[in-house]
């Protein structure tokens, strides 16, 4: 059975930072490109980023382009976000995904996250 887990969300200031890991299991993690999409409280599906299966390849959304990274640690099946300088407009519920095979990256944003997610909220 694949699993996807994510941790590492919470609360906090603008400008601020979080670390959110993926924790994978049940397939062959090294062989799919993954990603992060969010859901802000009211509004559909967001992506945010994507990874190739080695890492060479990254890609953002606009909005988050210079302050999140995206990485990925094979080894652990472990697929990361670090998000900085954060805004209140980043307040949502963030998860990770696999990338169907053939599709692009963004992809993931077209059909509910089957994981439970991590909560960010940025306020003051």
């Amino acid at each position: 059975e694949e699993q996807l887990v994510e941790s590492g969300g919470g609360w906090v200031q603008p400008g601020g930072s979080l670390n959110l890991s993926c924790a994978t299991s049940g397939f062959t993690f090294n062989t799919f490109a993954m990603g992060w999409v969010r859901q802000a409280p009211g509004k559909g599906l967001e992506w945010v980023a994507g990874i190739s299966d080695y890492g060479s390849k990254k890609y953002y959304a606009d909005s988050v382009k210079g302050r999140f990274a995206i990485s990925r640690d094979n080894a652990k099946n472990t697929l990361y976000l670090q998000l900085n300088s954060l805004k209140i407009e980043d307040t949502a519920m963030y998860h990770c995904a696999k990338v169907p095979r053939g599709t692009w990256y963004g992809s993931i944003a077209d059909t509910p996250p089957v994981s439970q997610g991590t909560q960010v909220t940025v306020s003051s």
